[in-house]
């Protein structure tokens, strides 16, 4: 098969063939019809993932049709349309035994633990746990823009960040993960405030529900903005970008006893980001990780994508090619774009609108 692999960390990726795999007796393999590029694969890239093992292929937001199935698995056969968190759970740690498969003491995740799905087929373990159907009718771009990005803004919004209607939630960084992040907040009835240095990037945010956006190169202080435009702070506050500086102002920006959800990753030299804690215990904040979401958790955001309520299509900005790949990976560091950037591994597909399109 035709895959992306990097020999390097930062070094140029180059697509070449690669032997084709094999599923896990508890595992299949699925034939890629559409994978995201996500900031979180350049952090792969760039060395800031101890999980990954060169040579690499990179790729954890997937959906595509099961090409072979391991002698265990019960529950699913070759030609079934699938998707799948970026988090794929063992199924039998206490984690998962409590239904947090979020957070599987024995996790594998595609693009980092092994191969992902930059290429034309991917393997996936454990799949009776991990797997989930795609609805007749959503194209596969569709269904891999929720992968990681909009069902990580999905669970960090909803389930971690507890949204309640009238609220203000600011949002700091519209990439893929903050533009799902504001259009779900806003279909909750919240009142959303966005923060980017991208006019782009703000634009989106607008169109999906921003009820104000905040230019970061303009603003001397997006916190103070922020506190400004909310008349006090936000009740809700997540840094989708991942960096030490919106970390600081997602904080910053919040109301007394208002609630901090990280979301991006937050890379540094020593593995420590400073967090101004000062804040958090004067105010009663609460600091809260989110860390993707689990197939079981599924349905009820797939319903409301089946009734038009979210549209995770319209994330979708652009559909390229596996050739491009490596040169959009690398340029991600500098300048990751506006909304959802697809592969198209086999130039199957091409982004259409509407949560009915195929």
């Amino acid at each position: 098969m035709r895959a992306v692999v990097f020999e390097r960390h930062g070094a140029p990726a180059e697509v070449r063939e690669v032997p084709d795999p094999r599923p896990a007796d508890h595992g299949v393999v699925v034939r890629v019809e559409a994978t995201g590029l996500c900031r979180s694969d350049w952090h792969g890239w760039m060395g800031h993932d101890p999980d990954i093992t060169l040579p690499h292929v990179p790729g954890h937001e997937l959906a595509g049709v099961i090409e072979a199935v391991g002698s265990r698995v019960t529950g699913w056969r070759p030609g079934d349309r699938v998707t799948v968190p970026f988090v794929c759970a063992c199924g039998t740690c206490p984690a998962c035994a409590a239904g947090d498969q979020q957070v599987c003491e024995r996790q594998t995740q595609p693009g980092f633990h092994h191969w992902g799905s930059f290429a034309e087929y991917v393997a996936l373990d454990h799949a009776d746990v991990n797997l989930v159907a795609i609805p007749d009718g959503m194209a596969y771009s569709t269904a891999a823009a929720l992968g990681c990005r909009f069902a990580t803004a999905f669970r960090a919004v909803v389930q971690q960040g507890r949204v309640a209607a009238g609220e203000w939630v600011a949002v700091y960084g519209c990439g893929g993960v903050g533009l799902s992040a504001v259009m779900i907040a806003a279909a909750s009835g919240a009142h959303v405030a966005a923060v980017d240095v991208s006019p782009e990037a703000l634009a989106l945010a607008r169109r999906f529900g921003a009820a104000e956006c905040v230019d970061a190169t303009d603003a001397a202080d997006p916190a103070a903005a922020v506190r400004e435009l909310t008349e006090g702070g936000a009740h809700l506050s997540l840094d989708a970008l991942g960096s030490v500086a919106t970390c600081a102002a997602s904080v910053n920006g919040l109301r007394r006893r208002g609630r901090h959800v990280q979301v991006g990753l937050l890379p540094s030299a020593d593995g420590t980001t400073p967090v101004p804690l000062a804040r958090a215990i004067a105010l009663e904040l609460e600091l809260l990780g989110s860390h993707g979401m689990a197939a079981h958790t599924y349905p009820g955001m797939l319903g409301l994508v089946r009734s038009g309520v979210l549209r995770p299509d319209l994330l979708v900005t652009s559909t390229i090619t596996l050739d491009a790949t490596p040169a959009a990976l690398a340029a991600m560091g500098t300048a990751p774009g506006a909304g959802v950037t697809v592969i198209a591994p086999w130039n199957r597909e091409r982004p259409t609108p509407g949560p009915g399109s195929t």
